[in-house]
């Protein structure tokens, strides 16, 4: 018998395969000495208190200082959240994280005064400080802030929200412990006979394995866990909510979900309308279960037989750099600049930290900064081929970054979530067409449209579902109506009911899924994910089809950062997403492929 396959802890993993970080800091002393620094300037703050309305001059002062802190606060902070997401159960990246979060909350209380002030400023003279030649570069900073005006409270107020920072984050820090370095899943056994330990990491590659008991009871077994803890999780997610509805009535939002698209400026009928075209093209999602199942030769269809390919005899090992070659050539259309940044970037500068290992944030993200190179953390296996597609998600999020970055000041480039999701589904439609394109026969074919649909699936279908769960469960908390164990199960499980049709057999233990998704703790997210995908359908196309001014639109898009609102910057690049076309467009391409796939298997 084959000795079981175990994570490596970190400090085996070979350096090569890690990101390198010092474009922040060159190692743990020096950004404890920058941390010393910056803590000490806290007191700088209230050299500028009081004396915003007497000039332009002493208001730009204030700004230039607050965005200079702002800026070395993001190196600093940027650096302890990934030297901790290497490791999750490392103390001492766990007490830069602390350390970090307790400076920042009281640098925050410090400049609790500035938005209030701001707001005092009387009309005519505000008006006065737009024109000013001083606060040139923070003109439409004042104009976003004073469109919170309303929902600003008095210095006392704002300085008590302040110091509620760390506290508002335990709900959220206390899961992701739990889900990360607490919760044990145990060892599967393989296809190959191979004893592999179940984690985060693994459970998607094991419900990708061909056979179908293997998936069964990794499925199972791993949600044995969260039905071991199901009060704790349950009660963690209702703190976040709670969270979420508090924050919303203290500053007199007509709700939670007002509240999170405020900043963005999207109204809300851009939530309900992709609610509404997702649901109208539910028929179509059921008609693929069944094509699935049916090609599968499966009996019925679970949960757990909707993530393997349906052709799993393609699959095949793709090593690390096999992948960067396929990511780097699919985004050729993008220019010279795009693809030689990139390819630096996930080789030899080492943006990417690529493998798991033991005690390692589970998923895969990008974290961008101003000051450092735009890093990747992967959990990347060789055999799961939509790990591929990952990695061109997380380049688009990067290179993103890297132009935004590039091309605004500190204060306007940090682009926005719900624009960031285009940039990194633009990738994948572009690595999709280049697979496409490759293609020599029908079961290649099939298998990249099969993995298309799954991948329209995950990010619309199921991304919208999860935008709905958290519209109905902040609705129930703002009505004072329980969050309990059963309730949040009961609402999920209507929607699974919903989404995944009549024939679909759904187990009690997906009805635990709620308790496990991070997004959650970051409600109105994920909806993003929706509108992102369908932007990215119809910008793909744009490009791929048209010639340079399209790619200059795209491209302008990239370097926009924050400088125009999200629903302008997606005007310039060529896509109205107020309404409902972009949507709908995706959702009937969609369609077309599950029909070609089931013409040609």
């Amino acid at each position: 018998m084959s000795a079981p396959k175990t994570l490596p802890p970190r400090s085996e993993v070979p350096a090569a395969d890690t990101w390198d970080l010092s474009s922040l800091f060159t190692s743990d002393d020096a950004w404890r000495e920058e941390f010393a620094a910056w803590e000490k300037r806290i007191g700088e703050y209230e050299k500028h208190r009081g004396k915003l309305g007497e000039s332009a001059k002493n208001l730009a002062a204030c700004l230039d200082f607050d965005y200079d802190f702002e800026r070395q606060a993001e190196r600093i902070g940027v650096y302890a959240f990934l030297r901790t997401s290497e490791d999750q159960t490392n103390q001492d990246s766990q007490a830069m994280v602390a350390r970090y979060q307790n400076i920042a909350t009281r640098a925050s209380e410090a400049a609790s005064y500035i938005r209030p002030e701001i707001m005092a400023i009387p009309e005519e003279r505000i008006k006065s400080y737009l024109e000013a030649p001083e606060l040139e570069a923070y003109r439409l900073v004042l104009r976003r802030l004073l469109r919170y005006k309303k929902y600003t409270l008095s210095p006392r107020e704002e300085q008590l929200l302040a110091m509620q920072g760390e506290m508002a984050g335990a709900a959220g820090n206390a899961f992701r412990k739990l889900l990360d370095a607490d919760l044990k899943f145990g060892f599967v056994r393989n296809e190959k006979g191979e004893e592999v330990e179940l984690s985060n990491a693994s459970f998607i590659e094991l419900l990708q394995s061909p056979d179908r008991e293997v998936r069964k009871t990794a499925f199972h077994q791993y949600y044995e866990q969260f039905r071991g803890h199901e009060n704790t999780l349950a009660a963690t997610l209702q703190g976040s909510i709670h969270k979420d509805v508090y924050y919303a009535r203290a500053r007199g939002y007509e709700g939670a979900r007002a509240m999170a698209l405020y900043p963005d400026n999207v109204p809300a009928s851009v939530y309900d309308n992709l609610i509404a075209s997702v649901r109208k093209h539910l028929p179509t999602l059921h008609k693929y279960y069944d094509v699935r199942r049916r090609k599968m030769g499966l009996p019925d269809i679970h949960h757990y037989d909707t993530y393997v390919p349906i052709l799993t005899d393609l699959e095949i090992d793709r090593p690390w750099d096999e992948a960067v070659e396929l990511v780097t050539s699919a985004v050729k259309p993008l220019g010279d600049e795009y693809v030689r940044v990139l390819t630096a970037g996930l080789t030899d500068d080492r943006w990417c930290d690529r493998y798991p290992n033991r005690g390692k944030q589970s998923g895969a993200f990008s974290s961008g900064s101003f000051d450092g190179a735009p890093y990747i953390l992967m959990n990347y296996k060789s055999t799961v081929f939509n790990d591929v597609f990952t990695l061109a998600h997380e380049a688009g999020h990067s290179m993103h970054s890297y132009f935004s970055a590039k091309s605004q000041p500190f204060q306007y480039y940090d682009y926005t979530i719900f624009v960031a999701e285009v940039a990194s589904t633009f990738n994948e439609q572009l690595l999709s067409h280049h697979l496409l394109a490759k293609a020599t026969n029908n079961r290649e074919r099939a298998y990249l449209i099969n993995r298309e649909i799954d991948d329209i699936r995950g990010t619309v279908f199921r991304q919208t579902m999860f935008a709905e769960f958290e519209k109905i469960t902040h609705e129930m908390a703002e009505k004072g109506e329980p969050l309990t164990v059963k309730t949040l199960q009961e609402a999920y499980r209507g929607l699974l009911d919903a989404y995944f049709g009549p024939d679909f057999v759904i187990d009690d233990d997906l009805s635990r899924e709620c308790f496990r998704i991070p997004h959650f703790y970051r409600a109105f997210y994920v909806y993003k994910y929706a509108t992102g995908m369908s932007a990215a359908v119809a910008l793909s196309r744009r490009v791929l089809e048209g010639g340079e001014r399209e790619l200059n639109d795209y491209l302008g898009f990239l370097k926009g950062g924050n400088s125009k609102d999200p629903l302008d910057l997606l005007r310039g690049a060529g896509v109205d997403m107020e309404k409902p076309e972009p949507v709908d467009t995706a959702l009937e391409h969609f369609g077309k492929l599950v029909d070609e796939l089931d013409a040609i298997l």
